[in-house]
């Protein structure tokens, strides 16, 4: 979600929900960041009064009626196979959509998605099953060979930064642009009656991009961490500091996330950031880095669209 400027105003998913009871339209449901709620709440309200004359809508804030549960890693498709009576392969609940499916005694909303960057489907539970979801899923697991392990947040933090996943007041925040932050192809600049912050948008892309890129850095030795904060050399020249990281167990070394800039008006090229050396100053020791535009983990995407 953009502001007039082109600026960042918000991250979140936008589901299209299926049709309901009857073939009524499902409308749709929209996450936003804990930090954000209200604030993106406000935001579609706005846009809503905005856009009267040209139609109908109304948005409802639901967070208290649903609990969430995530099934994330290989064999999530085989645990929710497990636990449900409807398909869920691939060929019939493909990546980026939603199917009503049933756990157990409920009825509950499924988007296959991920925020870790492994095949994954979150689950949107009436809070009145949500306990009876969670126990149903965990005693199917235990019954199985479906590996489940409970993991928290500093596990999702660590996961979602070696895939270079954004976190809006994180990595990323409303002095931002779509295409710094590297979120250019969330845009459809073919919509009928464009965008909000479409035009500035256009703008930066016509001028051969931005002059600054968020990009995924990471170290070349394994043993120092990263945390926010740690300035970034390249050639020998500051070109920016780390906005968030963590230590990334697949890459096997820190991983994070840092806004860079070249130190002119020109825009930023991709060879720049994959040529130079790089270095992070950790704790007053500066230490060989590589930079990237793209994941580093997975970049084509192959995991979660298995």
């Amino acid at each position: 979600m953009l502001s007039e400027r082109g600026t960042l105003e918000a991250d979140l998913t936008v589901t299209k929900l299926p049709d309901g009871a009857g073939g009524a339209p499902g409308g749709f449901m929209v996450v936003a960041t804990d930090t954000a709620h209200r604030h993106v709440e406000a935001l579609l309200q706005r846009g809503i009064e905005r856009e009267a004359p040209k139609g109908f809508a109304i948005v409802t804030d639901v967070t208290g009626a649903y609990a969430q549960i995530n099934l994330q890693g290989p064999k999530s498709r085989q645990l929710l196979s497990a636990l449900t009576s409807c398909d869920v392969s691939d060929s019939a609940f493909p990546f980026r959509s939603a199917r009503y499916i049933d756990i157990g005694c409920a009825r509950l909303l499924a988007t296959r998605i991920t925020y870790v960057g492994e095949l994954g489907f979150e689950l949107f539970v009436p809070v009145e099953a949500a306990a009876h979801v969670y126990e149903t899923i965990v005693s199917t697991a235990e019954a199985g060979d479906h590996g489940l392990v409970h993991a928290g947040l500093k596990a999702l933090g660590s996961l979602r930064m070696e895939k270079g996943y954004r976190d809006y007041g994180h990595d990323m925040d409303n002095l931002d642009t779509l295409l710094e932050a590297g979120l250019g192809f969330t845009a459809d600049f073919e919509k009928p009656g464009g965008f909000v912050g479409m035009e500035p948008t256009l703008a930066q892309k016509a001028s051969d991009g931005p002059t600054r890129r968020l990009v995924q850095v990471a170290l070349e030795d394994p043993e120092p961490l990263m945390y926010h904060g740690e300035v970034i050399y390249r050639d020998g020249v500051i070109v920016g500091d780390v906005r968030a990281a963590s230590y990334g167990h697949t890459l096997g070394c820190a991983v994070g996330l840092a806004m860079v800039d070249q130190g002119t008006a020109e825009p930023l090229p991709a060879k720049w950031v994959s040529s130079g050396n790089w270095e992070v100053d950790v704790a007053g020791k500066r230490y060989p880095a590589r930079a990237s535009l793209r994941p580093m983990f997975d970049p084509k995407n192959e995991k979660i669209k298995s």
